[in-house]
C-alpha cells in the first residue's frame, strides 16, 4: 500500500489580512482540498487598525481559521506585541505561533523546521532577531544525531543570501537581500522545501542538489520557495500547494531521485571569511567577455556594429561594475560565453548580459541566435535586465530583416536543452505571409498531435510558464505568440521543420541543422581538394 501524502499550504506575508488568506483557502479546500496544514512566513500580522479588528475576530472566536495555521514570529519591533512567549503557543483556535528557532514534528512524521525574525546587525541581539549562535544551536541539535539526512521543510521570514547562485537571478537587490547564516542553515539542514518571505515577490528556484557528484553518495534535492504578500496589487503568487511525503517514511531509493533541472548547490560557494570564520562570505570572481563585435543597443545611437578595443571589450560598452558574476551551469554548457566549449567565432555581437550569434547549420545565411551570456535555461528564467537588452536585440532585428525585405520569426524550445537558444529566423516577404507562417505551425502541431495554444495580447508567457516547465514557443512578426506545454516527446527539429517545409521557406533538405553542418563541411572539404 502507498504512502499517503500530507497536503501542504505555505503562504508569504498576510500583513493581517486574515480574511483574505483564509477566504482564498476555504475557496482551496472546496475545489482542491483537503489540506493538512497552512504555513505562513514573514509578517503574519498588520499595523492598520483594519488589521488589528480582523484579528480581534479570530482571537474572540467569533471567527475560526479553517485549517490547523502555523505561523513565525515578529520580523520587526512593533510586531513583538503580539508574540508573549518565546517558545511558541497557541494564539487562537487553528492558528499556532511556533516559536523564535526549533523543529517541529507533526504526528505524520513530517519534520519541520524554522526561524522566526531577522539576523542581528548588533549584539545583544532584538527580541525579533536571530544570532548565527542561535542557529549553530538548531543545527546541533539536529544534526548530532548520526541519521539526520536532512528535514522536510525549513520556514524562514528571510531569504538565505546567495540561493540565485546557479540560478535565475529574482527581482531584489541581491546585494542587500539574504541573511548569510540562513544560507548556511539550509546549507547543513538539507531542506527538501524551503519557503520564505518579507521580500514581497514569488520567486521559484530550480531544484539543486546536496551531494558532489562522484564525490558523494547521492542525497535529496531542495527546492526553494519565496512568497509574495497576501492580496497583492501586482497579483504576484503569495499560497503554494504541495504534497509531500514525511522523509522518514519514503522510500531511500525514491528520496534521492534526481529531476531533470537539478543545479549545484547554490551554498556550495561559501567560504569562510578569514577574519571572521564564524561568518560566511561568497565568492564573486568575475567573468572575462569574448573579444569581437558588437552592436551598439543604446537608443540614441541606432544599430551600429563596433569593434573591440582589444581588452575583451567595446569601446564604451563594458565596464567592470558590469561585468559581473552570472549564474552557472551544473557541467560543461556550449552556450555559456565564458564556457571553453562555445564557438566564438559564430558570435558577432556581445552586449552587457546577452550576444548574437550565428546558428550552426543555419537555415539561411541571416538565421541567427540571441543568447544569455549567463547560465539561463529558459526565457521565462531570465532577469529583468536580461530580458530587456533580449528586447533591444529583438527589436534591432526585426527592423534589420525589415531593410532587407524579411519578416522576422523567432522560436524557443525549453526541452532537452540546458542554455537558452532563441532562435532568429528571417523569412522573405515574397515567400509567405503571416497567416500562412501560423498555419503552418498550427497544421504539423496537429499532425504530430500537439495542441498549439497563442498567447492571450499582453500575457508574459511567464503567466503560463512556471520556471522548469518543458515547453515550445513561437512569436510571429505580427507579435502573436503561439505555445505547446510539451508532454512527454516531443520533435527537437519541429521550428526547423516547421520553416523548412514547402509552406514557408521550401527548403526542407535544411529541417535538420546536423544534416546541414555536415554538408557545409562537404562543400569546404570539397572545395580545398
Amino acid at each position: 500500500m502507498s504512502e499517503q501524502p500530507v497536503r501542504v499550504l505555505a503562504c508569504g506575508d498576510v500583513e493581517g489580512k486574515l480574511n483574505a488568506l483564509f477566504n482564498r483557502v476555504q475557496t482551496i479546500q472546496k475545489k482542491a482540498g483537503p489540506f493538512d496544514l497552512l504555513l505562513c512566513v514573514g509578517d503574519f500580522f498588520g499595523t492598520t487598525p483594519e488589521a488589528d479588528e480582523e484579528w480581534q475576530q479570530y482571537k474572540s472566536g467569533a471567527r475560526k481559521a479553517p485549517i490547523h495555521t502555523y505561523i513565525l514570529g515578529a520580523a520587526s519591533q512593533e510586531m513583538i506585541k503580539h508574540f508573549s512567549s518565546a517558545s511558541g503557543c497557541e494564539l487562537c483556535e487553528n492558528i499556532t505561533y511556533l516559536g523564535r528557532q526549533g523543529v517541529f514534528t507533526g504526528v505524520s512524521g513530517l519534520q519541520i523546521a524554522y526561524v522566526s525574525g531577522r539576523e542581528a546587525s548588533q549584539e545583544p541581539a532584538p527580541s525579533h532577531c536571530f544570532t548565527s549562535k542561535d542557529l549553530g544551536s538548531l543545527v546541533e541539535s539536529l544534526t548530532s544525531n548520526s541519521k539526520f539526512r536532512g528535514v522536510d521543510i525549513l520556514l524562514t521570514s528571510q531569504w538565505p543570501k546567495g540561493v540565485w547562485h546557479y540560478g535565475s537571478i529574482p527581482e531584489v537587490d541581491t546585494k542587500t537581500c539574504g541573511s548569510n547564516s540562513i544560507a548556511s542553515l539550509a546549507d547543513k539542514l538539507k531542506p527538501r522545501y524551503h519557503f520564505a518571505g518579507l521580500e514581497g515577490i514569488h520567486y521559484e528556484r530550480l531544484p539543486y542538489r546536496n551531494h558532489v557528484v562522484l564525490q558523494e553518495n547521492a542525497q535529496h534535492v531542495s527546492r526553494f520557495i519565496a512568497l509574495a504578500n497576501v492580496n497583492n496589487p501586482a497579483k504576484k503568487k503569495y499560497l503554494y500547494a504541495f504534497n509531500i511525503i514525511p522523509m522518514k517514511r519514503m522510500d531511500p531509493a525514491e528520496l534521492v531521485k534526481q529531476p531533470q533541472d537539478v543545479t549545484e548547490n547554490p551554498y556550495k560557494r561559501v567560504t569562510k571569511d578569514k577574519t571572521d570564520a564564524s561568518k560566511p562570505s561568497f565568492t564573486t570572481e568575475e567573468e572575462e567577455p569574448a573579444s569581437q563585435f558588437f552592436f551598439d543597443l543604446s537608443r540614441n545611437q541606432g544599430n551600429r556594429k563596433r569593434q573591440s578595443d582589444g581588452r575583451g571589450r567595446g569601446r564604451g560598452h563594458f565596464n567592470e561594475k558590469q561585468a559581473r558574476r552570472h549564474p552557472q551551469p551544473t557541467g560543461p554548457c556550449w552556450f555559456c560565453l565564458a564556457s571553453p566549449q562555445v564557438e566564438k567565432h559564430l558570435v558577432i555581437s556581445i552586449g552587457t548580459h546577452c550576444y548574437l550569434a550565428l546558428a550552426k547549420g543555419a537555415l539561411t545565411s541571416r538565421h541567427l541566435l540571441i543568447l544569455p551570456i549567463g547560465h539561463y535555461q529558459s526565457v521565462v528564467d531570465l532577469a529583468s535586465d536580461v530580458v530587456e537588452e533580449m528586447e533591444k536585440y529583438k527589436s534591432a532585428l526585426k527592423s534589420f530583416y525589415k531593410s532587407k525585405g524579411e519578416r522576422c520569426i523567432l522560436f524557443e524550445r525549453n526541452y532537452r536543452s540546458q542554455h537558452l537558444q532563441l532562435q532568429v529566423v528571417p523569412v522573405p516577404l515574397s515567400c509567405c505571409t503571416t497567416e500562412d507562417i501560423k498555419e503552418a505551425f498550427m497544421v504539423q502541431a496537429q499532425e504530430q498531435k500537439m495542441e498549439l495554444m497563442e498567447i492571450p495580447e499582453h500575457t508574459d508567457l511567464k503567466q503560463i510558464a512556471p520556471p522548469g516547465t518543458p515547453y515550445f514557443y513561437v512569436e510571429l512578426d505580427s507579435g502573436e505568440k503561439l505555445y505547446y506545454r510539451i508532454q512527454k516527446h516531443f520533435p527537437l527539429q519541429f521550428g526547423r521543420q516547421v520553416l523548412a517545409s514547402e509552406a514557408v521557406l521550401n527548403i526542407p533538405t535544411r529541417a535538420d541543422w546536423k544534416e546541414c553542418k555536415q554538408a557545409e563541411r562537404r562543400k569546404r572539404t570539397a572545395a580545398n581538394n
